[in-house]
């Protein structure tokens, strides 16, 4: 999973401020920022923005990045003066069931009801304003998805056969699930991700099926 860590540590080192600075120039108290400096609490999008408006940064730049070690590290690489690359960073609220009509309200409502309140993550070069993070909260996906993964979901992204997906299906009960979809004339097959059970084939316009939002990303946790 990418990480989650905040450098305001090491941006109030450079800067030369204290907490007691930064939370005169965000608004928030010096307890909290404490906790987000020390990583004992999770950020909102609210404190990113007031953060990043603070250091003068990007929100993408105030991430942590975790760097890997190696002993064959180029030293003499050059990058360009210039580029037209533009990194937009969107926080999308992390839920532990899906939500059964996505949007920025349902998402935070079925965040707080789930036990994810205040739980963020960030997904580059977005802007489905619908979107939310399905916390897998167990290995019955597995290996395809295991616990501790964030499975970003899309409303707004079409779905293609072959595609994983959450979507609702069921006449008398409805179940919403993350499954593969496969389109064909007559039926819409879903099957679990892993491939470990059978394949449930719906009739077209009898049985009721309808797509959630298409999984974009996956985004794992690690040790």
């Amino acid at each position: 999973m990418s990480s989650t860590a905040l450098r305001v540590k090491e941006l109030l080192r450079e800067k030369g401020w204290t907490t007691k600075i930064l939370a005169e120039k965000t608004g928030m108290s010096e307890s909290y920022l404490t906790h987000i400096k020390n990583g004992t609490r999770r950020w909102n999008e609210d404190s990113l923005r007031k953060l990043a408006n603070a250091f003068e940064l990007s929100p993408i730049e105030l991430f942590a990045e975790r760097r890997q070690r190696t002993d064959n590290i180029n030293k003499h690489v050059s990058m360009p003066e210039a580029t037209n690359v533009e990194l937009r960073v969107q926080v999308v609220p992390v839920v532990g069931e899906i939500p059964s009509n996505p949007s920025p309200y349902n998402n935070q409502l079925m965040q707080v009801t789930t036990g994810y309140k205040d739980a963020f993550v960030p997904v580059l070069n977005t802007n489905d304003a619908a979107m939310f993070a399905l916390c897998v909260e167990n290995n019955l996906m597995a290996p395809t998805f295991v616990k501790g993964d964030c499975l970003i979901v899309s409303p707004e992204v079409w779905t293609r056969s072959g595609d994983i997906a959450a979507v609702e299906y069921g006449n008398e009960t409805q179940v919403k699930a993350i499954m593969q979809v496969t389109y064909t004339e007559d039926f819409i097959v879903l099957e679990s991700v892993n491939h470990k059970t059978s394949p449930l084939a719906l009739i077209r316009g009898k049985d009721h099926f309808r797509i959630i939002g298409r999984v974009i990303q996956r985004q794992q946790k690690f040790a």
